[in-house]
């Protein structure tokens, strides 16, 4: 079995720590083990650990509205498995799938004590991390708009998450930023308006069911 204190030593994000910094960490660390086949988490899941691979192979992957796999990326030893989208949450939220396709060992670390003994610190650094982040949320972005979602959940989502913009705009732009075709674009506002999800006036959106509209793209 692995100790923590070296699983902790091998990941190069630790590499530079005094020998009582390793021991902190280790004080809110947990090593534990996956058979291959086994699912860590599922998409729109939360956790507040904060998980590293310290041995084996792990996949990460999203599935469309069509439950077809989309393979992302795979994490390998001695990197970092969580995907981090705000600094300010107690909760890590899952943007993926994933699944070990070896026995596997991961380090996790709780998030809630790592982020006040180490990143709330200094607070231009953790400024500066959360803007980082801010840049990866806006690829998960692109990766569901482009790879994942259909007609209908791209227009919920940019509902949901940039509203004005989408007021701003003209129906056009919409569809193009959109990638799909202006004629598709008024069918789905058609069909939320009779669904009585949404209502537009004066050629403005305005949301009256807002967890249905979100349902659309989580697929709950």
């Amino acid at each position: 079995m692995i100790k923590t204190k070296e699983a902790i030593k091998s990941i190069s994000l630790f590499s530079h720590l005094s020998d009582s910094e390793l021991d902190l960490v280790a004080s809110m660390s947990e090593i534990s083990s996956y058979n291959a086949k086994t699912v860590l988490f599922y998409e729109t899941e939360t956790t507040d650990r904060l998980l590293f691979l310290i041995d084996g192979l792990l996949k990460v992957y999203k599935i469309d509205k069509y439950d077809n796999e989309i393979f992302l990326y795979y994490v390998y030893p001695n990197s970092m498995i969580s995907e981090l989208s705000n600094l300010q949450d107690n909760k890590i939220n899952c943007f993926s799938n994933s699944e070990f396709l070896r026995d596997s060992t991961i380090l996790s670390i709780d998030f809630n004590r790592f982020k006040k003994e180490f990143l709330a610190q200094n607070e231009l650094i953790l400024k500066f991390i959360n803007e980082l982040i801010y840049k990866n949320q806006q690829l998960q972005c692109i990766i569901n708009r482009e790879l994942v979602f259909d007609a209908t959940s791209k227009v919920a989502f940019m509902l949901i998450n940039d509203l004005d913009m989408f007021n701003q705009l003209k129906r056009t732009e919409v569809a193009l930023l959109l990638h799909i075709q202006p004629e598709t674009l008024s069918r789905v506002l058609k069909r939320l308006v009779r669904n009585e999800t949404i209502m537009v006036e004066k050629s403005n959106v305005v949301i009256l069911k807002e967890e249905e509209l979100k349902s659309i793209y989580l697929g709950i």
